[in-house]
Formats: C-alpha cells, sequence, structure tokens
C-alpha cells in the first residue's frame, strides 16, 4: 500500500505514548502537591520575588494570569506571570514552580547563552513547526525532492529549537532549587516535592523532543526508501 506508513507506528506512535505519559505526569504531581502547603506559607509570588531578590533583580515585576500551569516569564516586557494556582498559593507546588519562572528571569539578567540561540530560532521554528512536515510529506506524495528537502529543513530547526529549550528548563529549575535550598524556603520533604514538581515539568520537554526527533526521522526514513518501493 502506497500510503501505509510504518515508520508512523513504531518511530512515532511511541514517541506520542511517551508525551502523554510525561503530560500526565506533571499533571499529577502538581495536583499532589498543591494539596501540600509549605510549613512557611510562603506563597507562589513571594517565593518568586526571594528568587528575584537573590540574583540582585528589581525590574521585574509579577502579575497573576488565569488558567493552569500557565505560568511563564515574558522577557520584553520583563513581567513574571503566574497562574491562579500559584501566585497567592502557599504550597509546595506553587513555591517550585514560581522559583521556575523567576529563574528564566535571572537567566536573561545574566544573559545565559542558550537563551539568545533559542530566541534567535523562534521564527523559523514556528515556520517549520506549523508546515515543515506537511511539505515534506506533500513533497513524498509528488515524489519531488526539492520538496521534501524544504520539509525536513524546516522540521529539523523545530527539533533543534526543542534541543536547545532542553539546557534552559534544566537550568531555570537548577537555579530555582539552588535559592530554594539555600534561602531555606522549602527544607526536607518539602524540598523534594517541589524537585519532584520541576522534574515532571522537565520530562514533557524532553518528550517534546523525543517526537519532533522521531517525527523528522520518519520523514527521512520515507525518504530514502522512495526507491526501494
Amino acid at each position: 500500500m502506497v500510503w501505509y506508513d510504518y515508520y508512523y507506528f513504531i518511530l512515532v506512535i511511541p514517541a506520542l505514548l511517551v508525551s502523554l505519559w510525561a503530560q500526565l505526569r506533571v499533571k499529577t504531581t502538581y495536583s499532589k502537591m498543591s494539596r501540600v502547603m509549605n510549613s512557611r506559607g510562603l506563597t507562589g509570588a513571594e517565593a518568586a520575588q526571594n528568587v528575584l531578590r537573590f540574583y540582585g533583580i528589581t525590574d521585574v515585576r509579577l502579575e497573576q494570569v488565569s488558567g493552569t500551569l500557565t505560568d511563564h516569564y515574558d522577557p520584553k516586557e520583563k513581567v513574571i506571570r503566574l497562574s491562579q494556582g500559584v501566585y497567592g498559593a502557599s504550597t509546595i507546588a506553587a513555591v517550585g514552580i514560581a522559583c521556575h519562572e523567576a529563574g528564566h528571569a535571572a537567566q536573561h539578567a545574566q544573559a545565559y547563552k542558550p537563551i539568545a540561540v533559542r530566541n534567535a530560532l523562534v521564527p523559523v521554528a514556528n515556520i517549520g513547526s506549523a508546515s515543515g512536515l506537511w511539505i515534506a510529506l506533500l513533497g513524498l506524495a509528488m515524489n519531488w525532492t526539492i520538496v521534501i528537502q524544504i520539509g525536513i529543513i524546516l522540521y529539523a530547526f523545530v527539533a533543534l529549537f526543542q534541543l536547545v529549550t532542553l539546557p534552559v528548563e534544566f537550568n531555570a529549575s537548577s537555579r530555582a532549587l539552588k535559592v530554594i535550598d539555600e534561602t531555606a524556603m522549602l527544607q526536607g520533604e518539602e524540598y523534594k516535592g517541589a524537585k519532584k514538581v520541576l522534574s515532571a515539568a522537565a520530562m514533557t520537554y524532553v518528550a517534546a523532543l523525543l517526537v519532533s526527533v522521531m517525527s523528522l526521522l520518519r520523514v527521512i526514513l520515507r525518504a530514502r526508501g522512495r526507491g526501494s518501493r
């Protein structure tokens, strides 16, 4: 069968299952740690402010946004946006997540190089994410090599972007946990709980990279196997 895609089943589907597992893990870990209050009564906003103070950052503000796990740092506006379950919550999850986002602010303040690389990749990665695979698959259907190559190159930037994202996210969590530990915001089992939340979140980025790499490999192998059909 011409349209039977063997590589999709052996490469992409297992990667998608890993991604689903990672998303489920972060949701369950966040849910569990969102029910455990920290002993100091620190809110997410207060914890993030502690991280900013630790790194001597005075030009970043905090805002509350709607949604769940919608927390992020906006470098253009210099604002840390924390979700409703994080900003004013005194849970272990709230402290861990808020400190992670403040860790991103510290990265920008200290000109952390992988941040600059990731930002430079954003425009072409967005194009590749929206159209790279479709262009490559269209090229395969038309048996048009140049179209296949364009699609592969575009989507390769998606995988590259996600690869560069890993050290950025790991470093932000490392910065967060360092401040949490050194300022005794959380200790003992509370610290371990925050670390579990951040580790689970990090796995979603690893899973996303895996899906991109497997999707890219699928198209490359299909392109190479055209002549054997």
